[in-house]
């Protein structure tokens, strides 16, 4: 497709020049490169536009018509720009669609809102909470915060925090069953796994700092899709969960949790990232929404 938009500004510069040497002057073009890009028009259109001897140049009656629409055409082309710009650049707005994992919305994201919303009150908010993996485009989400590795993608993440694992359990489990002494123990054991994917029936431990760490086999009755409902059969005394510190930070407060197998614990964090569609200038109500949790997240357990 020909560049209409670039024609007419070669146009309009023509005309208000009344010369072509002029005109590509002020271009920065040939003036040949001008004559090329009129031909071009006239031809397109049918008509003749200019009507041009040695020593002058003035429009035809259809180049007065196509210079009038042009210079409109432009004017609008501007108008829908500055538009874009001052709202990419200026005060955040529009309707600023999130998604969330369970734990994360839970402990992180629900909590902020009240202030975001405070601080930005012309952005509406519409916030879906799921731990399946989304398609950003297909769901037309901007921003999904997720926990675990990142696949490779044509996205942009930004880390928002990580968080430790820890393996816990309720105190009732553990009068039932007894306290697990060593990883190889958890054979004996009703372990809380998760049946999506990319999840592992394994479980990363370390006999010292120096050791290899050793993916220990866990089996058990029960396998879900979120880490929520991991946490919530745990404090039920349901079994023995790995979930990353901040989730379950609160339950080990409050007692309703007990770390085991701590130094065993090799270490291993879980990143946290805010994943959005990548661009040199991202909208601001998409900055406006990363820069935030990112500032409120920040601190790692």
């Amino acid at each position: 497709m020909n560049n209409r938009a670039g024609e007419m500004e070669v146009f309009i510069e023509v005309a208000e020049q009344a010369s072509f040497a002029a005109a590509a002057r002020r271009l920065h073009l040939s003036p040949s490169a001008v004559s090329k890009v009129i031909s071009r028009i006239e031809e397109r259109l049918g008509t003749g536009l200019l009507v041009r001897s040695t020593r002058s140049l003035r429009l035809t009656q259809e180049g007065e018509v196509y210079l009038t629409h042009a210079r409109d055409i432009l004017a609008q082309i501007n108008g829908v720009e500055r538009t874009i710009t001052s709202g990419a650049c200026a005060t955040p707005r529009g309707r600023l669609r999130v998604n969330a994992s369970v734990p994360i919305a839970n402990c992180w994201v629900t909590p902020f809102l009240p202030e975001f919303l405070e601080k930005y009150p012309e952005i509406e908010l519409d916030f879906s909470l799921t731990d399946a993996l989304i398609d950003l485009i297909e769901d037309r989400t901007d921003v999904a915060i997720r926990v675990g590795p990142l696949r490779d993608s044509s996205l942009k993440a930004r880390k928002l925090r990580e968080s430790r694992y820890v393996v816990v359990a309720a105190p009732k489990y553990l009068a039932r069953r007894g306290i697990p002494q060593r990883p190889t123990d958890l054979t004996n054991h009703n372990c809380l796994a998760f049946n999506f994917r990319r999840s592992m029936d394994e479980w990363p431990f370390q006999e010292h700092p120096a050791a290899p760490i050793r993916s220990i086999p866990i089996r058990g009755n029960i396998q879900v899709n979120n880490g929520e409902t991991v946490r919530q059969l745990a404090v039920a005394g349901l079994g023995i969960a790995r979930l990353a510190r901040f989730h379950v930070q609160s339950d080990i407060d409050a007692g309703r949790l007990v770390p085991i197998l701590e130094e065993f614990n090799p270490g291993d964090t879980e990143l946290i990232h805010a994943v959005f569609v990548g661009h040199e200038q991202l909208v601001a109500r998409v900055r406006a929404f990363v820069d935030f949790l990112a500032e409120r997240m920040g601190a790692s357990n």
